[in-house]
């Protein structure tokens, strides 16, 4: 591993991964036809998080910090999402970044597409969670200052009649804005492992706002799907899949692992299986599917039928 990455592993006390909405509605896009609004949600969601990879890079050039990325909480049955927070000194920095493209405008506090449309103001939401924030920390016993940014990643993004309000950073004000979060590293750091603690423990994995369509396993075509294209697999070869669309190669094994990965993600509640992942795989051969469930999964055995699961439950 390069020193650089290194670094940055060592600067993310929590990582960032893909959110299960997007995972799952990428799964089903290639499976089944979603609606307008359903691929709409979904090209929003990629571009959230490309966004969000792009500030993390950002992140990542700011050193003895400590990160933590994608929280999620839920106090006094309210819940609210943190794309970004970093700790240094007695400071939290809390940053909400909009991966937005094009033209916007302000009227009256008010936001606006140039078309006319209007957005939720991401002002109301980035103060709404600073708030939230600082009363869940007070109420955890501790006592630290709260900076809130309100972070536009997309250089191609522009807004009219924008406020002059500092917690706003612009694509072309971001370089000095990390230039100056990078000024703060001369001071002592502390040790926030107790609060870092505290916050993942109380981390909620999935958002209860889900918009995820119903479905079932019949109705979803079957087969591995190109991680290159996203086309499905047409035929099996006892050591590679190689794909028809793009040409594509990649290892048996490791797209029937990605396989099961997909289809414990949209059906958590199916046992698994070798005749399940044979069906939803479609190309590759009962034997095959059942040595490789067999060398990565633990099998739990219920008299005459027997399931796997994942070794590390």
């Amino acid at each position: 591993m390069k020193e650089n990455e290194r670094q940055v592993m060592h600067i993310f006390s929590k990582n960032r991964s893909k959110p299960k909405e997007l995972q799952v509605l990428s799964s089903l896009n290639d499976r089944i036809d979603l609606t307008a609004k359903e691929k709409n949600d979904l090209l929003n969601l990629e571009k959230g998080f490309l966004g969000e990879q792009m500030f993390d890079k950002w992140l990542a050039t700011l050193p003895n910090w400590k990160i933590l990325n994608d929280l999620r909480f839920e106090w006094n049955n309210i819940s609210y999402q943190i794309d970004s927070l970093s700790i240094f000194s007695n400071t939290i920095h809390h940053f909400e970044v909009k991966n937005y493209e094009g033209d916007y405008y302000i009227e009256k506090d008010t936001w606006y597409l140039l078309s006319g449309t209007e957005i939720s103001n991401p002002l109301i939401q980035l103060e709404r969670t600073e708030s939230l924030l600082r009363r869940f920390i007070k109420n955890l016993g501790f006592n630290y200052s709260i900076e809130s940014y309100l972070i536009f990643i997309n250089p191609e993004f522009h807004l009219y009649h924008a406020p002059r309000n500092p917690k706003i950073i612009f694509p072309n004000q971001l370089p000095r804005f990390m230039k100056n979060l990078r000024k703060k590293t001369s001071k002592i750091a502390y040790n926030h492992t107790k609060i870092i603690d505290q916050l993942i423990s109380y981390h909620v994995p999935d958002s209860p706002y889900m918009r995820i369509p119903k479905y079932t396993f019949d109705e979803l075509k079957k087969g591995i799907i190109c991680p290159s294209c996203h086309t499905f697999y047409t035929a099996f070869n006892k050591k590679y899949l190689v794909c028809d669309h793009c040409g594509n190669k990649e290892y048996v094994t490791s797209a029937v692992l990605r396989c099961i990965e997909e289809f414990t993600l949209l059906f958590p509640e199916r046992k698994l299986t070798v005749k399940e992942i044979q069906e939803w795989s479609k190309i590759i051969p009962h034997q095959t599917v059942r040595r490789i469930i067999a060398n990565n999964y633990k099998i739990i055995r219920q008299g005459k039928t027997s399931y796997y699961i994942h070794p590390d439950k």
